[in-house]
């Protein structure tokens, strides 16, 4: 029937706040530091899973512009580990053919931050297979305040109508113009906020939150996440009969 190919179709995009890596280290009396390289240990098997999966897109919220307020070691401990990461996982991105994308203002992370990201974005542009966004230093509203600042210089210049209404015509200024919108946002550790995650671009996910903290969170966790997109009924604004229907 109609209605269960659509239950089951398996979610092209999925976004994943990561969070409880220091409730996980605090838990085992271990510094929050500590935590954030265990987050990245489960970084890297989530990356894999996905492509096991099938998952084409995968957005990782890595570092909020809010991070920024955090303690100035725990800052420079996730900058230092975010290089440590690009330089040990490229080669792997690059055997696996993935594509990394950034996305935030990326221009006021640190230079050798910056460095690292474009050394690893240009090594894995080709593919167009599978593919890995990192947003860093990023804010929704932020990006929301970049788009219309681009939007309003795109009417000034000609490029756009002053007179449109369309929301594609403004997506296209969005950090993540490049990409699909997520079928899917999870968020770890018992929070159920999206934290100013891709807000405009989830206006039709699935939310899905779970109590694991991010360094346990595994593939099979991530096939629970997917079982339960799986039970849900994405109605985009229409009725379930609507749906339903099936085409010509």
């Amino acid at each position: 029937m109609s209605g269960e190919s659509i239950h089951y179709i398996d979610p092209q995009h999925i976004g994943i706040i990561m969070d409880g890596n220091g409730r996980w280290a605090k838990q085992r009396g271990h510094s929050r530091p500590r935590g954030h390289k265990e987050g990245a240990q489960a970084t890297r098997k989530i990356i894999d899973a996905c492509q096991e999966l099938g998952i084409r897109y995968l957005t990782l919220y890595a570092f909020s512009a809010e991070n920024w307020s955090r303690p100035d070691i725990e800052v420079k401990a996730l900058m230092e580990l975010l290089e440590f990461f690009l330089s040990r996982e490229t080669k792997t991105l690059i055997k696996r053919r993935v594509r990394l994308h950034a996305i935030g203002r990326i221009e006021e992370l640190p230079n050798s931050a910056q460095r690292a990201l474009k050394k690893a974005m240009a090594a894995t542009e080709e593919f167009d297979d599978w593919h890995l966004t990192l947003a860093l230093n990023y804010s929704s509203r932020n990006e929301v305040l970049d788009a219309a600042k681009a939007f309003a210089q795109a009417i000034s210049s000609g490029e756009t109508s002053p007179e449109t209404r369309d929301w594609a015509d403004f997506a296209k200024h969005l950090y993540t113009s490049k990409i699909p919108d997520p079928d899917l946002i999870i968020r770890t550790s018992g929070e159920t906020r999206i934290s100013n995650f891709l807000l405009m671009q989830s206006a039709y996910s699935e939310f899905y939150f779970t109590d694991t903290l991010w360094p346990d969170f595994d593939k099979a966790q991530l096939e629970k996440a997917i079982a339960c997109y799986h039970k849900r009924e994405r109605r985009f604004g229409k009725t379930g009969e609507q749906i339903a229907q099936p085409t010509a």
